[in-house]
C-alpha cells in the first residue's frame, strides 16, 4: 500500500507545489497572469478529460501497468522543463504532467480497492487521503523552498526524481493485479450505472467538499487581507484547513470500518459542516477565517475516504477503474466549480455572499444525502 500512498502524495505534490509557485517565475515563463492562468488551467484541463479515459483502460489492461506508465510518464514530463528550461516546454511539461496524473491517479484509486477487502476500505482510503493531504499542504511550502533556491528548474527536477523513484518503488512492491473479465457494457449501460444513486450521491459529496476545500485554500487568504492580516496568519489559517482534513481522514475511515458510522450519515455531516465553515467565513477578522478552516478541513476529510468507499463498495471490480475515473472527474469539476461560483458572486456582490451561496448549495446538497438515505431505508423496511 506505501507505493500507492505514495502516488497520491506525488499527484498532490505535483499540482499544488508548483500551481503555487508558477507566479514566482514572472522574469522567465510565466510573463503575465494570462500565461499564468493558461498553466494553472492546462494541467487541470488533462485532467478532467483524461482521468474517465485512463480509468477505463485500466479497467481493461489492470491498474499496474497504468500506474506505473503514469508515474513514468509524469516523471518524464517533469525532466522536459528541467532540462530544456524554456518557455514553451513548460507549457509541454505541465500539459504531460496532467496527462501522467490523470492516468496513475484513477488507478491508484483501483488498486486501493482491489488490494483491501471490503470490511477495510474506509480505513485504506482514509490512509490514501491523508497522503495526499500531506502532498497539498507541503507542495506550496516546499515548493516555494526548492523556487526560492534554484528555480522552477529544481522543482520540475525533483517532481523527476520523486516520479521516478515511485515508479520504481510501485514496480517492486504493488503486486500484479490482473484484470478481471467483463461483460460487454453498452454506452446506455454506463450512463445507467453512472446515474445510479449509488454513484451520483458519493461523487456529488465529493465534487462539494473539493469545491469547499478549492474555495478555502483560494479564498480565506483574500478574507484575511481585507481584515489587515498578514500573510503569516491567512497561511497559517490555510495550515489549518490542510491539517484538519489530513487528520479526520484516516479518524473517519477507522470509524466507517467499524460500524460507528454510516457512508450516508457521514457524507452528510461532512457537507453540513463545510457549510457551516463557509458561513463562518463570512464573519469578520481571524476569528472567523479560523473556524472556517477548520470546519471545512474537518467536513472535507470527512467525506473524502467515505465518499471513496461507498463507490468501491458499489462498484463491479471489474469496473473499479472506470468509476474512480469518473468520481475523480466530479471532484475536478468541484474543484473548478467551486472558486468560479464565488467569484462570480463575489464580483456581483461581495466575497460574503460568494461564502453564503456555496454554504447554502452544501447546506442543500447535504440535506439531500439525508433525505435520500431517509427513503432508501424506507423503501427497504
Amino acid at each position: 500500500m506505501w507505493p500507492l500512498y505514495a502516488a497520491g502524495f506525488t499527484t498532490a505534490f505535483g499540482a499544488h507545489g508548483i500551481a503555487a509557485n508558477l507566479g514566482a517565475d514572472t522574469d522567465d515563463a510565466v510573463t503575465s497572469l494570462l500565461v499564468l492562468g493558461g498553466l494553472l488551467a492546462l494541467y487541470d484541463g488533462a485532467e478532467v478529460l483524461l482521468k474517465p479515459l485512463f480509468g477505463t483502460i485500466a479497467d481493461r489492461v489492470g491498474a499496474r501497468p497504468v500506474l506505473l506508465g503514469g508515474l513514468v510518464a509524469f516523471a518524464v514530463a517533469s525532466a522536459l522543463y528541467a532540462l530544456a528550461d524554456s518557455p514553451g516546454w513548460l507549457w509541454a511539461a505541465r500539459l504531460g504532467q496532467g496527462a501522467a496524473a490523470s492516468a496513475f491517479s484513477p488507478a491508484a484509486s483501483a488498486l486501493v480497492a482491489r488490494l483491501n477487502p471490503a470490511a477495510k476500505h474506509g480505513r485504506a482510503f482514509g490512509s490514501y487521503g491523508f497522503y495526499k493531504s500531506i502532498g497539498y499542504t507541503l507542495g506550496p511550502l516546499l515548493g516555494g523552498v526548492l523556487v526560492w533556491a534554484g528555480g522552477l528548474r529544481l522543482l520540475f527536477t525533483v517532481l523527476a526524481v520523486l516520479g521516478a523513484a515511485v515508479a520504481l518503488w510501485a514496480l517492486v512492491a504493488v503486486p500484479v493485479v490482473p484484470p478481471l473479465p467483463r461483460a460487454r457494457q453498452t454506452v446506455v449501460d454506463l450512463a445507467r450505472r453512472l446515474a445510479d444513486p449509488a454513484f451520483l450521491v458519493p461523487t456529488a459529496a465529493l465534487a462539494g467538499a473539493t469545491a469547499a476545500l478549492s474555495v478555502g485554500v483560494g479564498f480565506l487568504p483574500v478574507s484575511g487581507a481585507v481584515a489587515g492580516l498578514g500573510t503569516v496568519a491567512t497561511g497559517a489559517a490555510v495550515s489549518v484547513l490542510a491539517a484538519c482534513a489530513a487528520v479526520v481522514q484516516p479518524r473517519a475511515g477507522r470509524a466507517l470500518d467499524a460500524g460507528r458510522i454510516t457512508t450516508r450519515g457521514g457524507l452528510t455531516a461532512g457537507l453540513l459542516l463545510a457549510a457551516a465553515g463557509l458561513a463562518c467565513a463570512m464573519l469578520p477578522g481571524l476569528a472567523g477565517i479560523l473556524l472556517a478552516a477548520a470546519l471545512v478541513g474537518a467536513g472535507t476529510g470527512l467525506i473524502t475516504p467515505l465518499g471513496f468507499a461507498a463507490l468501491a463498495a458499489s462498484t463491479p471490480q471489474e469496473r473499479l477503474g472506470q468509476t474512480m475515473g469518473a468520481a475523480e472527474l466530479g471532484r475536478e469539476l468541484g474543484d473548478a466549480g467551486g472558486p468560479l461560483l464565488v467569484a462570480g458572486v463575489a464580483a456581483a456582490a461581495t466575497l460574503t455572499y460568494g461564502y453564503g451561496v456555496l454554504a447554502v448549495l452544501l447546506m442543500v446538497l447535504g440535506l439531500g444525502v439525508r433525505r435520500r438515505a431517509r427513503a432508501q431505508r424506507t423503501a427497504t423496511s
